[in-house]
């Protein structure tokens, strides 16, 4: 049995339960280096429950979000199609993160260190070679650090195959297991990588749930039909491709989002041809908390 570690329903599965603490806790504390004796040994999961009916929907995050002892938050994304958007959504969620730490009328002194990791199926940086990249908010010529209250992480996985050797650390070794790697090499890792081992573990059992499998092969149709989709559109090379490709999505949201409501809305969405509009919604339209929040983005992108 091969499993796509890479499938965020899996992904969530895996890591994001309290049986996958240990290897969530290795794959952190390798991302994020820390010094010697100052290592993750504890995190709270602060869980998202996933809704089986927006599985097929590949806007819905499935993302896995942690508290360490000291408050900080985590948050931990795969991304395996580029949206070419990734660098404002990652900004844009960070910040959702960071400010709702509060509520009204709360002191900023308690706001905590917020720590963004996305995972890439892409290349989104220039450099070949560098898979890891790690950003603050700097001084633009000292280099002299603001606060340290943002981070945030892209792993790149494509990077990490286009290195011909041996995994030279537990980043790498992480990087080779989100990459799919099977067999003696696989388990050469996990034997001196617990948080590896762990993972694969509980891979196993995962797959050989029923339900569980289901679902997950659910989430490998979406990601299946929306890259089928993506691609016949740019086959095509018509504009009107790409425009009912959006219309399809942003409805098919609103439609598992919202249900019937949101039908004369939906009628509205279909009669855009402006792709600049549909952008505009489609780069809005997932983080809406009401249909009425929804009616004002589409409306205001029409006029």
């Amino acid at each position: 049995m091969e499993i796509n570690r890479t499938n965020d329903y899996a992904f969530k599965r895996i890591m994001g339960s309290e049986e996958g603490k240990e290897a969530l806790i290795g794959f952190l504390n390798a991302v994020l280096k820390p010094l010697k004796g100052q290592e993750l040994t504890s995190v709270e999961l602060l869980d998202r429950e996933i809704d089986p009916k927006y599985l097929l929907d590949r806007a819905a995050r499935l993302d896995i979000l942690a508290r360490t002892t000291n408050g900080m938050l985590i948050n931990i994304e795969v991304q395996i199609n580029n949206r070419y958007n990734i660098d404002k959504r990652t900004l844009f969620y960070w910040a959702g993160l960071y400010h709702g730490q509060l509520t009204s009328g709360q002191n900023f002194i308690y706001l905590r260190k917020t720590i963004t990791i996305n995972i890439l199926g892409f290349d989104w940086f220039s450099d070949r070679n560098k898979y890891h990249h790690t950003f603050h908010i700097r001084e633009d010529s000292t280099g002299e650090l603001l606060i340290d209250d943002l981070e945030i992480h892209f792993l790149e996985l494509p990077k990490i195959k286009r290195i011909k050797r041996k995994p030279q650390n537990n980043l790498e070794e992480w990087l080779m297991y989100f990459n799919n790697l099977q067999g003696e090499e696989m388990e050469e890792i996990a034997m001196t990588n617990p948080g590896i081992r762990r993972a694969i573990t509980i891979e196993q059992i995962f797959y050989k749930n029923q339900k569980e499998r289901r679902l997950y092969e659910l989430r490998e149709k979406a990601v299946r039909d929306e890259v089928s989709m993506v691609a016949g559109a740019r086959a095509e090379g018509l504009a009107e491709g790409e425009a009912k490709g959006q219309r399809e999505a942003i409805c098919k949201y609103l439609s598992a989002r919202f249900s019937d409501l949101s039908l004369n809305l939906q009628a509205q969405v279909r009669n855009i041809n402006n792709l600049s509009a549909l952008d505009k919604i489609i780069n809005q339209i997932y983080t809406v908390n009401s249909l009425e929040e929804a009616e004002a983005i589409v409306q205001e992108a029409m006029n």
